[in-house]
């Protein structure tokens, strides 16, 4: 107890913020939006950058002293995989990082961590401008977060990941000192490495490792369209462009190889024109057909649920119209052309498939949706409808954003438990691959429901649990291992846009094998040889750890 206080007074002595520790802070930070809990020793505000960087100088100078300090950022907490939680320090961006700065004719801008989606996309909309790389979660969501677990979304179909979006990083690195993280021409690279110095010999050692592995990393690239698994080695160096970029390999880290101080983004234009058509499918097996009929017209998304979650849809439906801002009867009300099509079914739709097209022009809308709607007519096991409007839009999205927040607060006796939720395989054998991780589920006597990114590949399957029970909690692990082991089989990836986290991180070794996973370590090593920088993620995790902070509520 005393060493806990002298290390906060030791704490509070090197920066201008705030270092709380009593019991209520530390449970609520206990948490993030996954299935664990692990309790923190401070939680720390930083006020600035200099406080980031005394921070970091602190830990080093006192971790022989202190072996279990550590640093962990943590933006939003909206995370599904336990990235932002820590036994040791954390710190919170949200309350001084909300720093942004938005160019407009640029179509750029310098973002903060601590900077909020939500208000951050009120700013550019006015301007019909937007960061297209956000995720579901997008109302609760912040900066520092998507970047760092390399978020994605409805829109990443056509705009990419954020990694695609991130033209330069501000980083503190172990030395407790601040860099610039920009893309490289080989001749800037070959400057960066002659200054010789702390940084030099990063950029030294990185390069060296990836040129000498470099076929080997190309091969272990996962092949499908999403990707947020492991330090994206194979991004780092373009031999066609001649470029090397650093950014690649933080973006998607989770923190573990520095402390993100701001990034720089790139931002879209948005289509003055839009279009929504929804096909409801009786099974699986017609999907796969229909979206490659689909994407040679580039949809903006082609969001998915299952009826699962239609039906939790239906019975929460007055929150979903208070949350679209109409009455509730209005919201029934547009749901009839919905009636007719499951009269016509003869049932509820196994998915539903929600194909958002935007254009510069009314002509081409026009024709793309035309085009679409004369290839749909081939399939005599699906239904379809042209939305009129975008209010009518607005019914599908609310239910495909909100369905794991409706499951997360009103599914009683059981709560939602994210670990085999966010994988991507090509589309084309999801009839084929789903089934068997529904059977795994199914065997194990674990309910689940279903959205994802039907043009991806990558879905979240979201179970239901009750982890008052150890029976429950017992099964995460052993559930995850043939999942994650089926995932393997079919070519694809455990996590396409959530991240590793806790919850993955043990399971990297068996998805990419002991070669690539040996140069995760290393790579580790070289930007975070204390292992000061959010440890347990990405390396080093393990089973045991999962199962001693499965959350018990």
């Amino acid at each position: 107890m005393n060493s806990q206080l002298n290390l906060k007074s030791e704490l509070q002595k090197v920066i201008k913020g705030e270092v709380f520790d009593d019991a209520e802070t530390i449970k609520k930070y206990s948490h993030d939006a996954s299935l664990l809990e692990v309790l923190p020793s401070f939680v720390i505000f930083p006020k600035d950058k200099e406080d980031i960087k005394n921070i970091v100088k602190f830990v080093n100078e006192n971790k022989f002293q202190y072996p279990e300090l550590s640093i962990t950022g943590r933006s939003a907490g909206s995370d599904m995989t336990g990235g932002p939680l820590s036994e040791s320090i954390i710190l919170d961006f949200t309350k001084y990082f909300k720093r942004d700065e938005i160019n407009f004719e640029k179509l750029e801008a310098v973002v903060e961590p601590g900077v909020f989606y939500r208000d951050f996309e009120k700013e550019t909309l006015l301007k019909r401008i937007s960061y297209p790389s956000y995720p579901a979660s997008k109302m609760l969501a912040a900066f520092g977060g998507m970047v760092m677990n390399n978020s994605a979304g409805e829109r990443t179909l056509r705009y990419g990941q954020t990694r695609d979006y991130v033209e330069g990083l501000k980083i503190v690195l172990s030395d407790g000192n601040e860099y610039e993280i920009k893309p490289l021409s080989l001749n800037e690279l070959r400057e960066k490495i002659s200054q010789g110095d702390f940084e030099g010999e990063l950029y030294r050692k990185t390069f060296e490792l990836i040129e000498k592995n470099y076929e080997n990393i190309k091969e272990a690239k996962p092949k499908v369209s999403k990707n947020s698994s492991g330090y994206a080695l194979w991004r780092v160096i373009d031999k066609e462009k001649g470029i090397f970029d650093l950014t690649q390999l933080f973006v998607g880290s989770q923190g573990t190889l520095g402390i993100l101080t701001e990034a720089k983004v790139k931002l879209i234009r948005e289509k003055s024109f839009r279009k929504m058509i929804v096909v409801f499918f009786n099974s699986w097996n017609d999907l796969p057909a229909v979206v490659n009929e689909v994407l040679p017209y580039d949809p903006e998304s082609m969001e998915t649920f299952d009826d699962a979650t239609l039906k939790l849809g239906i019975r929460f439906m007055p929150e979903i119209a208070k949350k679209a801002h109409i009455s509730f009867f209005k919201f029934a009300l547009q749901f009839l052309p919905e009636v007719w099509i499951g009269i016509k079914m003869l049932r509820l739709p196994k998915l539903i498939v929600m194909i958002e097209l935007t254009e510069d022009s009314e002509q081409e809308i026009k024709r793309k949706t035309n085009e679409i709607v004369t290839r749909l007519k081939k399939f005599s096991g699906i239904q379809y409808r042209i939305l009129k409007n975008e209010k009518e839009e607005d019914k599908y999205w609310v239910m495909r954003r909100e369905s794991f927040n409706l499951l997360r607060q009103h599914v009683k006796g059981k709560r939602t438990a994210p670990f085999v939720e966010d994988f991507c395989i090509l589309p084309a054998r999801m009839p084929e691959f789903l089934p068997k991780l529904l059977k795994i589920l199914k065997d194990n006597k674990i309910k689940a429901n279903i959205a994802g990114h039907a043009g991806d590949g990558n879905y979240h399957i979201i179970p239901l649990m009750d982890l008052t029970k150890e029976s429950e909690r017992a099964k995460i692990v052993p559930v995850a291992e043939k999942v994650f082991a089926l995932i393997k089989e079919y070519g694809g990836t455990i996590t396409a846009e959530h991240n590793d986290g806790i919850i993955r991180t043990p399971f990297l070794r068996e998805m990419f094998g002991e070669k690539i996973y040996g140069l995760f370590e290393e790579i580790k090593n070289i930007f975070d040889p204390k292992n000061i920088f959010n440890p347990g993620k990405k390396v080093g995790g393990s089973k045991e750890y999962i199962n001693k902070h499965i959350s018990k509520q």
